[in-house]
């Protein structure tokens, strides 16, 4: 490439999205850099994913624990300590970001701990003051969460913040419907804290098929999860020591702490993108074409910045097929169909391919094959808390167009299950493989 920009690759944003496509491309020969205003790593790692399956696995001792009399274990008194899991979550996010510098900085690429803005069409101003040029431009900023717009908004904490929290609330008001709310509303109840979620819908995690929402509700509400649906903040004030909390439909709440978990808005505001002359969507998201590439030429973006699926996978498989489109000369572009994903709740649910609705919608006919059950660990634990594996076919071939489970492991079992779905196997193509007794995963293959 001609010498007349300081780089051939400027990536604004270091997350899972910027950094798989500033190694890439460094591998493939480009000068890069990345400036990140945050730390290396991005939501997932810093502030998202990593850390919350790290409090999860916490606060599933507190089952076990409870579980381990009837297998035969004296466990006399057990304590959990808050501040201890905390640190050595943060402990290990730390560890995480010096692997990623380490990643970029082994890769020649030139990290930049300050926030850049496009300031022209190739130009880059940092927060520094320092101006730099580039061939090609990639925004990887991600999103961030949603406040809801309500007086007394401030007093509330996002997922952000719950990583750091100085001690846990006795009460807690969640509010959202989605993902985030059911994960942290499972961690919180398990670690003894009072929990509500508010959503304004009237069903949360909508994008899962209705079998598994139905079941997560339930089991939850057994666990003393309350749910307040059709409610919208009208505000939030502080008396005394606790929060008050008023909403559409229902009574007020009286509660320690509220956190928002309504939402992810992509980030981009104060970029200079309208400098760049970027087109933006309803949402604020960047808008880009099937090879990421926004409306100007030589601007691309990946990641949740595009709203496209905000999926952390989704956003590395983005950022490498940037990398080896623009820089690796193989024109590459993401499948977003068939996107399998997960809700690490307690217990978890997972799903791939089109839920019942979806396909009934879609193909019309339809069979569905289901198996309820308790797992084994259960029934000896004496919990009565049951799993449920579904696979929805297309009637006449017998295609799977979809596969949902809820129960312990299911997203472990989904990454496998995945695979089948997404290369087009039939029900007869499960049927055929021997199943692994005793295992859950064994059901997928002996649905009726």
């Amino acid at each position: 490439m001609p010498d007349i920009y300081d780089y051939d690759l400027f990536v604004i944003g270091a997350g899972s999205g910027g950094v798989r496509a500033s190694r890439v491309a460094a591998s493939h020969g480009a000068k890069v850099a990345v400036a990140e205003e945050h730390r290396v790593g991005g939501t997932c790692v810093i502030r998202g994913c990593v850390p919350k399956k790290m409090l999860i696995y916490g606060a599933h001792f507190a089952e076990d624990l409870e579980d381990a009399k009837n297998f035969g274990w004296t466990i006399e008194n057990p304590k959990f300590d808050w501040p201890t899991l905390r640190d050595n979550v943060l402990n290990d996010v730390d560890r995480l970001n010096g692997l990623y510098t380490n990643t970029l900085d082994n890769h020649g690429v030139e990290v930049i701990l300050e926030r850049a803005e496009l300031t022209g069409p190739h130009e880059i101003t940092l927060s520094g003051g320092r101006t730099v040029t580039a061939k090609y431009i990639l925004i990887a900023t991600g999103a961030r969460p949603h406040l809801p717009d309500c007086a007394g908004n401030e007093l509330g904490i996002t997922s952000n913040e719950a990583f750091h929290l100085d001690k846990l609330p006795k009460r807690i008001l969640i509010a959202g419907g989605g993902y985030i709310a059911n994960e942290f509303a499972g961690i919180f109840n398990e670690f003894g804290v009072k929990v509500t979620i508010m959503t304004r819908s009237d069903q949360m995690l909508r994008q899962y098929d209705e079998s598994l929402r139905e079941r997560l509700l339930h089991i939850s509400m057994l666990k003393g999860i309350d749910f307040r649906f059709n409610a919208e903040f009208r505000g939030i004030e502080k008396k005394g020591d606790c929060l008050v909390v008023s909403m559409t439909n229902h009574e007020d709440i009286e509660t320690d702490c509220v956190m928002y978990a309504t939402g992810r808005v992509p980030n981009t505001e104060g970029l200079g993108l309208d400098v760049a002359g970027v087109e933006l969507g309803d949402a604020g998201e960047i808008v880009v074409d099937r090879f990421s590439k926004t409306n100007v030429d030589h601007i691309y973006a990946v990641g949740d910045v595009t709203n496209r699926v905000q999926l952390t996978p989704v956003a590395i498989r983005e950022g490498q097929a940037f990398a080896d489109t623009v820089f690796g000369g193989t024109p590459t572009a993401v499948d977003h169909n068939c996107v399998p994903s997960a809700v690490f709740s307690h217990p978890p649910l997972a799903g791939v391919g089109l839920t019942e609705k979806e396909a009934r919608t879609q193909y019309g006919s339809v069979k569905v094959y289901e198996s309820d059950f308790r797992a084994m660990k259960n029934v000896l634990a004496g919990r009565d808390e049951r799993s449920l594996y579904k696979m929805v076919c297309e009637e006449n071939s017998g295609k799977i167009l979809g596969i949902h489970m809820i129960g312990p492991d299911a997203a472990e079992i989904m990454q496998a299950a995945a695979v089948a779905v997404k290369a087009g196997l039939t029900k007869a193509d499960f049927d055929a493989t021997v199943a692994i007794h005793p295992t859950m995963a064994e059901e997928l293959v002996l649905l009726k």
